[in-house]
């Protein structure tokens, strides 16, 4: 048998068993390892334990984001400091409508931002921003398309975007020049994602809105709660801009350092137990994300070492162009769907090296495909940003019913990362390094 035919038959193998898997486990993570396993056996591989071990640092890095950030703004969300900013939103815009609802979704884009995962957007703001919206007359089904759609564009937004991470990694190019690149495409979804989903709200009185809130407390005010979010502002710039005079710590430092800040600020001064219960349930929360980036390290390195990863690449390599932009807006979504972050892995980083042998920019590229994987976190079977946005809401009905209220947003989402991946040299002058 030649080398195609059989590493084409360990592919096959590896499809059907991570369908099965899925089926019967209801896990893209677990899925994900046996598909590793069934690869390694089918290929004559055995149980490389070594291979499976070294894949679970693949992405360790990741994990610390993950981990430092959430526990971040997880101490953030128990002093009252987020709470405490959109009250002092309603106060002061809620006779402004359009500005009130144009802040809250840039206040959503905020811990997505900063962690890299939607999700912790969605549970960190989302119940708060949920009731704000329901006061100011959105119907149920608009507030949970809201929710999720900022949600996934905190996390395409800078300074991390997982998928552009995971993809550069991949092709050995530098994370760097995406700040731009990435920020006003979310910017535009965004405005456009508010106008469309807010137009027929009718805003209750600001008492009433208020009501509707947590209380909070007197000594927790809006200049208090900004400091921890000055403190990561100074923080990235320093090491965006001062990098030759400043020693490096990275962002996992960074969040521990505003973490540290957030408890200095705590008006009640909570125990150190109760702390260490906040770090717990950090751990159970993000738990998710670090067996996604476990299993996906594991995955990718039985796909290279099996060969499937290069004849999924050479198989993307004969593509024509017009093939990959006909298909990518269903394929990528749906990818993100079944593999996780793993998509952008396995698809996204043969699909850099094609985009840079017809001389694209690459950097625009990558921001498209994230906008593109970032698509099927609400598709089957994983779903994971829209389970979690019907579940923070407690939207009671159908989840076709929260798809078709998401629909218009989601395909101009997907209508602009198209429309860079044409044209990635009309918005190259968006990239910055």
């Amino acid at each position: 048998m030649s080398q195609y035919a059989s590493t084409s038959l360990t592919l096959a193998a590896m499809v059907a068993a991570f369908v099965l898997s899925s089926w019967r486990f209801k896990s893209p993570e677990l899925s994900m390892v046996v598909t590793a396993l069934v690869g390694a056996l089918v290929a004559g591989l055995g149980f490389p334990a070594h291979l499976f071990v070294e894949g679970t640092f693949t992405f360790l890095d990741l994990a610390f984001i993950f981990i430092t950030a959430c526990v971040f703004m997880n101490a953030y969300s128990e002093v009252g400091a987020m709470n405490a900013l959109v009250q002092a939103l309603v106060r002061r815009l809620h006779h402004r409508k359009w500005l009130l609802l144009m802040v809250l979704a840039l206040l959503m884009l905020i811990p997505g931002a900063l962690t890299g995962a939607g999700v912790v957007s969605v549970l960190v703001v989302g119940g708060l921003v949920a009731a704000v919206l329901r006061l100011m007359g959105l119907a149920e089904d608009r507030v949970a398309a809201f929710v999720f759609m900022l949600g996934i564009l905190s996390a395409i937004a800078p300074p991390i975007n997982v998928w552009a991470m995971l993809m550069a990694a991949g092709a050995n190019m530098p994370y760097v020049g995406f700040d731009l690149v990435l920020l006003v495409p979310v910017l535009v979804i965004a405005a456009f994602t508010v106008l469309y989903l807010g137009w027929d709200a009718v805003p209750q009185s600001k008492e009433a809105i208020l009501a509707g809130l947590p209380p909070l407390s007197p000594k927790m005010t809006w200049w208090r709660a900004a400091i921890p979010l000055v403190v990561l502002l100074v923080l990235a710039l320093a090491a965006k801009y001062a990098a030759f005079t400043l020693p490096i710590i990275g962002f996992p430092l960074m969040f521990v350092i505003c973490a540290a800040t957030t408890v200095a600020i705590d008006p009640v001064r909570r125990p150190l137990s109760r702390w260490l219960e906040v770090v717990n349930q950090t751990v159970e929360q993000v738990f998710p994300l670090v067996a996604t980036m476990v299993s996906v390290g594991v995955l990718v390195n039985i796909l290279a070492a099996t060969g499937v990863r290069g004849l999924i690449a050479i198989s993307f390599v004969a593509l024509p162009i017009v093939g990959i932009y006909a298909t990518s807006l269903f394929v990528c979504p749906l990818a993100q769907g079944s593999l996780g972050f793993g998509s952008a892995v396995i698809l996204g980083t043969p699909l850099i090296f094609v985009f840079n042998a017809v001389g694209a920019n690459v950097t625009v590229v990558a921001a498209a495909f994230s906008m593109l994987f970032a698509l099927g976190d609400c598709l089957p079977p994983s779903r994971i940003v829209g389970r979690t946005a019907i579940e923070t809401v407690g939207y009671k009905g159908s989840y076709g019913s929260f798809l078709k209220a998401t629909a218009v947003p989601w395909l101009v989402m997907g209508i602009v990362a198209l429309a860079m991946l044409t044209f990635p040299g009309k918005v190259a002058f968006l990239v910055r390094y």
